[in-house]
């Protein structure tokens, strides 16, 4: 990926943008006590955006330690990957609530803490709801477990569709926080029984694990169609526009043929029954990137680009499986999964690459600047 990725017009459009949201959770009330305690224990060096990346790196690799124990979701893991997966969810998610209260409290907020913010939570989705699921055991019920991962990954990334489309991130009484702690309670149902989701409802014989499914989609479908409603209704640009202008409903694009993508080769394929966990991630790093193309898009206030070349990607493997080539299908799933990373890292980093150097500031560092410009902190007052 060469050249910039970001205009000149883009990055003024950054430098003015303004963070919006509007709503509560049930539960944030109550824990907003325990987020401001724990930001006060937080050094006020640390840089707000390093505090987000540690807590994702703690959700991503207690996640990718369950799905090396259970690749196909068919088999229950050690006890210790449960309470590893339970306690690596926690941190991220008491991490993720206060890196904005530090950035605050260090008067260190920068429109990349927001971008950063967001694009770690698009890469969270995808392991968080993935370990969920191999966790109850879906991997034998393999479109089951695709709808799981298609719904969140919809749900997360409508989520910011009206927030471009309407300029503010809208919360519900039941949102991320309320997911969230659903996902740490079946982790430490398992690491209790780790069988307990094999049980069957009585009378009706139904296991466990499909009313957390039942549970889950419910709330799903309801968001989508709320969500669906307020980006029909318009936005705040001109002739009820996005904020940048452009259309409400060509969003739609990147995400339904990477969904209608996944869908399709997994009916096609065998591969992604026997390798379910590799298989989502490939898709879901395209996902994260598509989610954070759009949130670039929405604070620069630009129009999103509607092919991405991460879906180079998928449509190498629908290509394979539609001329019915005899190329190893596994090795091209890995082929996959290692472009579809690479080109996640690359654009991120370049991202906040050209953001550090327009605004002079350091990604990992708030005490300095690259032109030797140092922050005054408190004890230098």
């Amino acid at each position: 990926m060469s050249g910039e990725l970001l205009t000149t017009k883009q990055i003024k459009a950054l430098k003015e943008h303004k963070y919006s949201a509007q709503g509560s959770s049930l539960c944030e009330p109550v824990m907003q006590i325990f987020w401001k305690w724990l930001v006060e224990q937080i050094p006020r060096t640390w840089s707000p955006n390093m505090i987000t990346l540690i807590g994702l790196l703690m959700n991503v690799v207690s996640s990718a330690v369950l799905m090396l124990y259970n690749p196909d979701g068919l088999h229950e893991s050690p006890r210790w990957v449960y309470v590893m997966c339970a306690s690596g969810l926690f941190i991220y998610q008491s991490l993720d609530a206060i890196d904005g209260k530090q950035a605050r409290r260090t008067q260190s907020n920068t429109p990349l803490g927001e971008l950063f913010d967001h694009g770690c939570d698009s890469l969270s989705t995808v392991f968080v709801m993935v370990g969920c699921c191999i966790s109850l055991k879906l991997g034998q019920e393999p479109m089951v477990l695709l709808f799981e991962i298609c719904a969140s990954e919809l749900c997360f990334y409508m989520a910011h569709w009206q927030t471009y489309v309407t300029g503010t991130l809208k919360f519900g009484m039941i949102d991320v926080t309320e997911g969230q702690f659903t996902v740490i309670f079946i982790y430490t149902i398992c690491a209790i029984s780790p069988g307990f989701f094999d049980n069957t409802l009585p009378v009706v014989g139904v296991p466990l694990r499909y009313l957390c499914a039942l549970g889950s989609w419910l709330p799903s479908m309801y968001f989508i169609f709320k969500t669906s409603q307020l980006i029909l209704q318009g936005g705040v640009g001109k002739n009820k526009s996005t904020v940048a202008g452009s259309s409400t409903i060509f969003p739609v694009l990147p995400i339904g043929l990477l969904l209608a993508l996944q869908v399709i080769i997994a009916n096609k394929t065998s591969v992604y029954v026997d390798q379910p966990c590799l298989y989502l991630l490939s898709f879901g790093f395209v996902y994260s990137k598509i989610t954070n193309s759009l949130v670039v898009a929405h604070m620069t206030k630009s129009e999103m680009h509607l092919l991405d070349w991460s879906l180079l990607g998928p449509m190498m493997l629908f290509m394979n499986q539609y001329f019915n080539s005899k190329f190893n299908e596994y090795i091209l799933l890995w082929i996959v999964f290692i472009y579809s990373l690479q080109n996640w890292l690359t654009y991120n980093y370049n991202v906040c690459r050209e953001i550090c150097a327009h605004l002079n500031i350091y990604c990992f560092n708030i005490t300095e600047k690259p032109n030797g410009e140092r922050k005054t902190s408190d004890k230098d007052k």
